[in-house]
């Protein structure tokens, strides 16, 4: 068994240069917390921009990041 987690992301490729599906995340399973919104708008962790980023999820749901990303 490896010491490195698997969700960790890592340049590691099946044979013909394929990700395997078990290094596949899209994070639909997790909840974002307010430092993921406020790293994935590209702002810097205040406790301002944490305050946002809090309302905004507390509104939004995960769509607030979901919106974030591309």
């Amino acid at each position: 068994m490896s010491e490195e987690p698997e969700s960790v992301s890592a340049a590691v490729s099946g044979p013909e240069g394929i990700t395997p599906d078990r290094l596949l995340h899209t994070g639909a399973s997790d909840r974002p917390s307010a430092e993921d919104l406020v790293l994935a708008s590209g702002r810097d962790l205040t406790p301002e921009t944490l305050e946002w980023a809090r309302r905004k999820l507390a509104a939004e749901g995960r769509s607030a990041i979901d919106k974030q990303l591309p």
